[in-house]
């Protein structure tokens, strides 16, 4: 686990989860809590940007969403879970950074303009908190100094704003008066030994351009784990020549998420009615399965067929085994199988995991005490690093009037 590096990503609690979401993002996260501290949050102001019209089927949806999180594998011991709006800060940062943020920036975000397209028919997104959501996003990576945030493609304009962002909040507010002595100050911490090579390091770096010297530097503040995060912004911003570095510009992490259809073909989704939820009942999944849609070119039992234009061969990308896959292949193109048959190996194992996620859920539906209790914990874990971020950054703007 490297020091010094925090994941954070949300969810909108706006429905149901259903495969989709797991093979898209919640397989990501099981891998990612072995590897760093992550904190996974129930984004519920952002369910709000598009539902403020029913704030009670957000928060019904909050403690679903939660169960299907444990359901998939998040372990409470190694990630935190914590709701957005619990921890009033993100509310703050957000109001603060917004003061110095330029509206352009918010309006030429891509997917500002997608989703006005997509749902505007439906609802009327032309609202302030629809426009400044991708800065209430910002807020929710800045609060907790995150320096990965896993996504998909279509989400790094998110992520390059909240760099620019952060960029632009430390060139207004990163310049302390007396930054140089408490940087001195800070690096007599490191302790003899180790202050010398970091004053080293730097001047290898600031003179020569030594990009190895930085790294090395930056290494060893990493491991440092005396240091209060005051001091360490201030070595990084000594280190580079900068002013004190008050907040972290994120990098996404980019993850490979697997794709993974409806049962019309479309994107799974809950707006087309065309998922399998992940706690959904054996006979519907089985059900839906059976008639899924599948390669219109096989219209009796006779006609050859295309993997490659049916949606179930999808499943059996993720779900069967290349020995099954090669039965398919042969068998849809010569019509030796049926869709039927082709589909039962996808059957089996769609519900082989969902039964291991309700077995998984079920202590948890039978006493909801206790996704209470790990959600009450992880609030107060994430209050406490949003509110150590808070002081610094209310201290910078010269607002704490203390």
């Amino acid at each position: 686990m490297m020091y010094g590096t925090r994941v954070v990503s949300g969810m909108r609690p706006t429905g149901r989860l259903h495969l989709g979401h797991y093979h898209g993002v919640l397989k990501n996260w099981v891998r990612l809590q072995d590897e760093y501290p992550c904190f996974f949050f129930a984004a519920d102001w952002h369910a709000l940007t598009t539902h403020y019209e029913e704030p009670l089927t957000v928060e019904s949806y909050i403690w679903e969403m939660f169960v299907d999180w444990l359901a998939a594998g998040i372990n409470p011991n190694q990630a935190v879970l914590f709701i957005q709006s619990r921890v009033v800060e993100h509310a703050e940062l957000f109001l603060l950074l917004s003061m110095s943020t330029p509206l352009g920036w918010l309006e030429r975000v891509p997917t500002y303009k997608d989703q006005i397209e997509k749902l505007n028919h439906h609802k009327d997104l032309s609202t302030y908190g629809f426009l400044g959501y991708p800065l209430l996003q910002t807020a929710d990576i800045l609060i907790y100094r995150a320096s990965l945030v896993p996504v998909g493609e279509d989400q790094v304009p998110h992520i390059e704003l909240a760099r620019e962002v952060a960029r632009r909040f430390n060139h207004f507010y990163g310049r302390e008066t007396d930054f140089e002595t408490k940087a001195l100050e800070a690096v007599k911490k490191l302790g003899s030994k180790r202050a010398k090579l970091y004053l080293e390091l730097r001047l290898r770096y600031q003179q020569n351009g030594d990009e190895e010297a930085l790294a090395q530097a930056k290494a060893m503040l990493d491991e440092e784990q005396s240091l209060t995060l005051g001091d360490r912004e201030r070595l990084y911003g000594y280190l580079e020549g900068r002013y004190r570095l008050i907040l972290v510009e994120p990098e996404a992490l980019l993850t490979e998420t697997a794709k993974i259809p409806g049962l019309d073909g479309q994107k799974m989704s809950k707006s087309y009615g065309n998922t399998i939820g992940l706690r959904e009942d054996r006979a519907s999944v089985e059900q839906k399965i059976r008639t899924m849609r599948t390669d219109p070119a096989r219209v009796r039992r006779t006609d050859p067929g295309e993997p490659q234009r049916c949606p179930v061969w999808a499943f059996h990308q993720l779900y069967t085994d290349p020995e099954v896959h090669a039965w398919v292949e042969k068998g849809c193109r010569s019509a030796g199988i049926g869709c039927l048959e082709c589909k039962q190996p996808v059957v089996t194992a769609v519900l082989r995991e969902l039964e291991q996620f309700q077995e998984r859920a079920q202590p948890y539906l039978d006493d909801p005490a206790l996704v209470r209790a790990i959600v009450a914990d992880g609030c107060d874990k994430a209050r406490r690093i949003a509110q150590e971020t808070m002081r610094d950054i209310r201290e910078a703007m010269g607002v704490d009037y203390s």
